[in-house]
């Protein structure tokens, strides 16, 4: 099974794809940890002195080589499926889910966790809803080519996951 967790920033792909891939017995692969550790600096880090066109570079070869395997679980930085022709690269190697939790959850987890992302570290509070809808509706194009879509009003738990995975197969 070729599983890949989509969405933005603060949906809940690492913390999911965690217990998804324990649950189905897969190796999983946390993009954005793979970046770090290959680079050896942190994505804050690789921004800074790489920059964004460098990262996502990284991103793209790290996509399409740990996409080879037989069996993954990737769970992909928020900005993955928006560059190169990685949306497609994915669809075609496997099975895509896009999670979609609702505004408020996502501007809340990002205002508690912002140091970790560059994206919006230096942002006041009160900037990061409105980066966030912006952001979102430029993603989401990307985002609505996924395979199969979770929503946080479904009450999500791995049975979700499994069952959708079950339908769609």
């Amino acid at each position: 099974m070729k599983i890949f967790l989509l969405g933005f920033m603060g949906a809940g792909k690492s913390y999911w794809g965690k217990q998804l891939a324990e649950h189905l017995k897969l190796p999983f692969y946390d993009l954005d940890d793979v970046i770090v550790e290959s680079e050896e600096m942190s994505i804050s880090d690789i921004f800074a002195t790489k920059g964004e066109d460098y990262f996502r570079q990284k991103e793209s070869f790290w996509l399409r080589e740990l996409s080879e395997a037989d069996n993954f679980l990737i769970s992909c930085g928020g900005g993955v499926p928006c560059f190169q022709d990685n949306m497609d690269v994915m669809n075609e190697r496997g099975t895509t889910i896009w999670l979609n939790p609702e505004l408020p959850v996502i501007v809340d987890r990002l205002k508690r966790k912002k140091a970790k992302r560059p994206l919006i570290a230096d942002l006041p509070d009160d900037e990061i809803l409105a980066f966030v809808e912006k952001k979102l509706a430029e993603r989401q194009p990307f985002y609505q080519q996924a395979q199969i879509t979770i929503a946080e009003t479904d009450n999500v738990t791995l049975d979700t996951f499994t069952k959708r995975l079950n339908d769609n197969a």
